[in-house]
């Protein structure tokens, strides 16, 4: 019996046969380890970096310049209308709202968009309900209503403040008496 890697010669020598391997072609070669790693390295660092534009972006933002605007405010029973009077837009989703009633804070305040919040009847019509564009430009009115669970009560005379925030920037502070 023969080995299978011998063949017998002519001669009744056994010879050792070799096995010849053609030279690997580019589509033959694999992709060196170290070459993907680089190339996982290098999509790491392109996504972290989009995703830190986008993030800074936002806080940017929320962060930047409030909007230079005017506002009227009129309240008259549970009702609070606030116009927005002329000057740049405001983006609601960057706007904060804090009402006062003779200086002392509702004692829940509005979010803004909202609709069905603690504190007000049903959600609100205009730029604060969120049904809407996300800004309030000129021309454009809201009107809230305070429910009588909300402290303190919107009494006829009564002194009402509303003040908007930008971001942490209070930007308007709109006062009126409330009327009967």
């Amino acid at each position: 019996m023969l080995p299978t890697d011998a063949v017998p010669s002519p001669t009744g020598v056994l010879l050792a046969r070799t096995a010849v391997l053609p030279d690997p072609t580019d589509s033959d070669r694999a992709v060196s380890p170290a070459l993907g790693a680089v190339v996982l390295v290098g999509i790491t660092v392109a996504t972290a970096a989009v995703l830190g534009t986008v993030l800074f972006g936002q806080a940017a933002a929320l962060g930047g310049s409030p909007p230079t605007a005017t506002f009227e405010v009129t309240a008259a029973d549970d009702r609070i209308t606030l116009s927005h009077e002329g000057g740049d837009a405001v983006d609601v989703h960057a706007l904060r709202v804090r009402i006062s009633v003779d200086g002392e804070p509702l004692a829940h305040q509005p979010p803004v968009p909202f609709f069905a919040a603690e504190g007000f009847h049903g959600g609100p019509s205009g730029a604060f309900n969120p049904e809407t564009d996300d800004e309030w430009a000129v021309g454009e009115t809201t009107t809230l209503r305070v429910a009588a669970t909300n402290e303190p009560a919107l009494d006829p005379g009564a002194r009402l403040t509303v003040e908007l925030f930008y971001g942490d920037q209070r930007f308007a502070s709109l006062s009126t008496r409330v009327d009967g």
